[in-house]
């Protein structure tokens, strides 16, 4: 049976950003997720495959994440999601970007709240919402368990994890994250990472260095 997802990965910036845009095979229905750096080819994708994005989805709110967000909302008014626990760092782009002696233009303010265990439906196709905070306070990670695939932003990476010294991060609750959220999934799903190529769940469980060490992600 063919896969109901498509997903199709956008890559840009000086931080090589992965933003994604997922269609539901059966329907031109889509969800723009972390669009960044590379959103003006997202925002053409878009537009010549005719469409329907139905959400702008943020894993997080760090700046190469949502830097496209304008972008996207200058061809659509799909209402963008983004955890609470993640406003306030949305709020302060301007502050993020001067941390990186860089700029970024002003973003439009996200329209609906992410909540863990919540369903985005469009069309046919749907992600569950899991918290996975540890990176940043308000992660969350986009799951569809029914095609093996998920999206977890800067959670994990093949063969790396998220960083934890920027502000909101903390090595122990990544870790934890890892572990409930992203390691209980079966090990053929899918993971889109934020930054790198994909892998599966079972690669990282057995093959991740940071994980290895405390096979499934349990700290000793």
């Amino acid at each position: 049976m063919p896969p109901l997802m498509r997903v199709t990965a956008f890559t840009g910036g000086g931080f090589a950003e992965n933003g994604y845009l997922v269609v539901c095979a059966e329907s031109d229905a889509a969800v723009a997720v972390d669009p960044g750096a590379a959103s003006d080819r997202m925002v053409e994708a878009i537009t010549l495959e005719g469409v329907r994005l139905e959400a702008v989805l943020l894993t997080h709110a760090h700046l190469d994440h949502v830097e496209g967000v304008h972008r996207i909302r200058a061809v659509s008014d799909a209402p963008i999601y983004l955890h609470p626990a993640d406003r306030g760092m949305y709020d302060a782009l301007g502050e993020q970007a001067a941390m990186f002696g860089l700029r970024v233009d002003p973003q439009p303010p996200p329209d609906r709240t992410l909540a863990h265990g919540q369903r985005i439906v469009f069309g046919g196709c749907a992600f569950d919402v899991r918290h996975a905070p540890g990176h940043a306070p308000g992660h969350v990670i986009f799951v569809a368990e029914s095609e093996r695939l998920a999206l977890v932003g800067d959670v994990v990476f093949q063969g790396s994890i998220g960083r934890t010294d920027l502000p909101g991060g903390d090595f122990y609750t990544l870790m934890a994250s890892i572990r409930e959220q992203v390691l209980t999934l079966p090990d053929d799903t899918r993971l889109y990472t934020g930054h790198g190529p994909p892998t599966t769940v079972g690669d990282e469980r057995v093959g991740n260095p940071f994980l290895v060490p405390h096979y499934g992600g349990r700290l000793v």
